[in-house]
């Protein structure tokens, strides 16, 4: 538990110093691709609304949410997930929204698809024994979380990779986790991530979520995450 403790500390710690200006700010940042670019995998329509409707939506709830945070507008949004415990649903909620929506853009890309290479598959053949069977357990995963959720790959205290489900806009870096953990990548499994085009065949969305995953983006994250360990 110390270990991912400091492992989320140095993660926060690393992306408050990168903050414009030198101050750690709220942003919602624009999409990295138009909503029709991850068509057919993920329709343009779901990713308008989830965009502009419920991420902006957790973003603006959060602003005001993070008036009950002395000094809240110098933290970075790692460090608010930092400190939950003992604060409003309204602020656990908007908080995990925010975070997760932003990293779940990220994790994917017109380009993406494919096989993870390098060090990142090297990890999952290392934790799940191989690629097959990491996306069966990370299917199983997703599917099992009852109602809304997330499913997370996560690099665990020991430098292994982990897989967990978190309810509502939870997530492994907040300080009242069940599972801590360093995410890596995230799927979203609201039904409004996902019920415009597949209804209620969650297992299709899974499925299709394979095909726009930017593997490059979750090396990178897990490389920044094993280089804070050190």
């Amino acid at each position: 538990m110390n270990k991912i403790l400091c492992l989320i500390t140095l993660l926060a710690l690393t992306l408050a110093a990168s903050a414009q200006d030198g101050k750690a700010t709220l942003q919602f940042s624009p999409l990295p691709y138009s909503y029709d670019a991850l068509e057919p995998h993920i329709d343009a329509r779901t990713m308008q609304v989830h965009y502009e409707k419920h991420h902006r939506g957790y973003f603006q709830n959060l602003i005001k949410a993070m008036q009950e945070l002395p000094g809240g507008d110098q933290l970075s949004l790692e460090q608010v997930l930092g400190q939950l415990k003992g604060k409003s649903a309204a602020l656990r909620n908007n908080a995990g929204g925010h975070f997760n929506h932003d990293f779940f853009w990220q994790s994917m890309s017109p380009q993406g698809g494919g096989e993870p290479e390098g060090l990142l598959g090297e990890k999952i053949r290392q934790s799940f024994g191989s690629w097959a069977e990491f996306q069966r357990q990370f299917k199983q995963t997703a599917l099992s979380r009852f109602g809304s959720g997330w499913a997370w790959l996560c690099l665990g205290p020991d430098g292994g990779l982990f897989l967990c489900s978190t309810a509502n806009q939870d997530n492994p870096l907040m300080d009242l986790a069940e599972q801590p953990g360093i995410p890596l990548l995230g799927l979203d499994v609201w039904e409004h991530a996902y019920y415009l085009k597949y209804q209620n065949l969650r297992g299709d969305y899974i499925d299709a979520f394979w095909h726009v995953v930017h593997w490059p983006t979750v090396q990178t994250r897990l490389q920044q995450a094993l280089a804070n360990r050190k």
